[in-house]
């Protein structure tokens, strides 16, 4: 769903590398396995879910811990099981809600477990409620629960990973999958507030709605240093080095839009509808945003302003980003796990 946003942000030489091969690619491919059960799927629409269907698995354990899934004896129903094991007493989640989820899975013929939240290193899956980026298993499954709930899930491959299955994962085209999701909280779509002004020599920012921000850049020089300006301070906690964090941004380049009403961006991960999430000040995105965004608190809204030395350097990346470019960023940090 988000390898465009990814290869943006990535810094060069992971990409370099897994080019070349060695060990950030088996990273890399580590880090894809463990967050593909979010990946959209390429299939048709999702059989219309059902409460119950024989056989089904069983569950233990207490909600908000790691549950044990047992699954029974013999072949799936093949039908698209959403049941609500736990009801949640909190809000509702409705559609195009972001519901911070954890979720452990299995595949049902072999009985292998799938990375997830409650494994080491796990971090909880964010998923908009309904969408249709997100595999049904995930997005459907949320849909009208309530936060608290624990919910079990069967999922045959067209609400799954459809006819190609998940290679990393090792999920086969016909195999069927289990998960449990326990339903934390829902996290911001954006962030609120009133929006500082901003230095006519820098760019100007509108983001007043669920969509990418506008950005104008002027027509000057960019600075030469690190731009890390914030328009809106959140209220919620600093963002740690080494935390997960939850992003909405836009991104343009300064100079093939400078002096122009409007500039064209050249990645947004509004596109999808679910916050850009990574770890953060550990080197898995470009230096400006990792020595950007720790410090700051959750709620914010940051300009960025990447002169290239913290951005791709002498690399372009594509036709959008030449080399040497300076970044212009507008980021809303959401969450920070």
């Amino acid at each position: 769903m988000r390898r465009r946003l990814a290869a943006v942000l990535i810094v060069p030489a992971l990409m370099l590398t897994a080019a070349c091969g060695g060990g950030d690619d088996d990273a890399a491919k580590k880090k894809d396995a463990s967050a593909s059960p979010s990946d959209s799927a390429s299939q048709p629409s999702a059989p219309k879910p059902v409460s119950e269907a024989s056989p089904m698995p069983t569950v233990e354990g207490d909600a908000g811990k790691k549950p044990t899934i047992t699954i029974p004896k013999g072949d799936p129903s093949g039908k698209f099981v959403i049941k609500t094991l736990t009801a949640g007493t909190g809000p509702e989640v409705k559609k195009d809600d972001l519901a911070v989820t954890k979720y452990t899975g299995k595949v049902w013929k072999s009985g292998k477990d799938l990375a997830g939240s409650y494994d080491k290193d796990g971090v909880p899956q964010v998923i908009p409620a309904g969408s249709q980026t997100y595999i049904p298993a995930f997005s459907q499954a949320v849909l009208g629960q309530k936060v608290g709930a624990r919910v079990l899930v069967v999922a045959p491959p067209a609400a799954a990973f459809g006819s190609a299955g998940k290679e990393q994962l090792g999920v086969g085209p016909a195999d069927n999958l289990v998960f449990v999701l326990d339903i934390d909280s829902v996290m911001p779509k954006k962030v609120e507030g009133t929006q500082a002004a901003i230095p006519s020599d820098l760019p100007q920012i509108k983001a007043d709605k669920d969509e990418a921000a506008t950005i104008t850049v002027p027509k000057n020089d960019p600075p030469k240093k690190l731009v890390d300006q914030v328009l809106i301070e959140g209220k919620g906690a600093e963002v740690k080095n080494g935390q997960t964090v939850y992003m909405q941004y836009s991104g343009a380049t300064w100079k093939p839009n400078e002096g122009q009403p409007q500039a064209k961006l050249f990645d947004t991960s509004w596109k999808t509808g679910a916050p850009f999430s990574t770890v953060i000040g550990q080197g898995q995105v470009i230096e400006g945003w990792d020595k950007g965004l720790v410090g700051k608190k959750v709620g914010s809204r940051v300009l960025l302003v990447i002169p290239p030395e913290q951005g791709y350097k002498d690399k372009a990346q594509g036709e959008d980003i030449p080399a040497n470019s300076t970044l212009v960023f507008v980021v809303d940090i959401v969450g920070a796990m």
